[in-house]
């Protein structure tokens, strides 16, 4: 897919807007369609989008080409911010991101890895399904000898319908490798839980 159909989606939505009665042509509401269609564009961009992409340019791990130097030390991103779409509701959730990888045979620029996050969070998905997701793009580009995702999100499914749960949040948690070991895994948590501290 190379982007949403904006003009099909101000129709659903002043549809929609009829639907629960309300005056899609009052103030306030008139431009909402439009917007609601440029946010659409945003939420969802990685439908159709390949993650593998962004880890094109990794190099190998004795390489030190762009300045990374051999290792075979685990790289923890921590704190990563990401947003997706529940595709249960079509509601926003949003959250932090924690990934791990045991260098294999390549090592991939830190940008990277958030790119990957984003363009696999940007379709209506399921929490536990970006883990997995991601814990599988970063196998496959990278050969690594581990991999740990760990997800921390807020869903407005949950907070703001049904059961209300206004402060709670859930974690996922996906691994692939060595770090599917549990002692392996525990040690690599306790790096993401230190903090900036570390």
């Amino acid at each position: 897919m190379t982007g949403v159909d904006a003009e099909r989606i101000e129709r659903a939505v002043r549809e929609l807007l009829l639907a629960i009665g309300e005056d899609p042509g009052r103030p306030g509401l008139e431009r909402t369609p439009q917007r609601v269609a440029e946010a659409y564009a945003e939420y969802f961009s990685g439908i159709g989008a390949d993650p593998s992409v962004h880890l094109a340019d990794a190099v190998p791990t004795g390489s030190t080409d762009a300045g990374m130097p051999a290792t075979s030390d685990a790289v923890v991103l921590r704190d990563l911010s990401f947003r997706s779409v529940c595709e249960h509701h079509l509601v926003p959730f949003t959250g932090t991101a924690h990934v791990a990888y045991l260098p294999g045979e390549k090592l991939v620029g830190l940008g990277r890895i958030p790119a990957v996050l984003d363009t696999i969070s940007s379709r209506p998905q399921l929490q536990e399904r970006i883990a997995e997701e991601v814990a599988d793009a970063l196998d496959a580009g990278l050969k690594p000898r581990g991999v740990l995702v760990v997800l921390d999100a807020v869903h407005a499914c949950v907070t703001t319908r049904g059961a209300r749960q206004e402060h709670s949040s859930t974690v996922t948690v996906a691994s692939r490798g060595a770090l599917a070991d549990p002692a392996a895994r525990a040690e690599v948590m306790a790096l993401i839980g230190s903090g900036r501290s570390a």
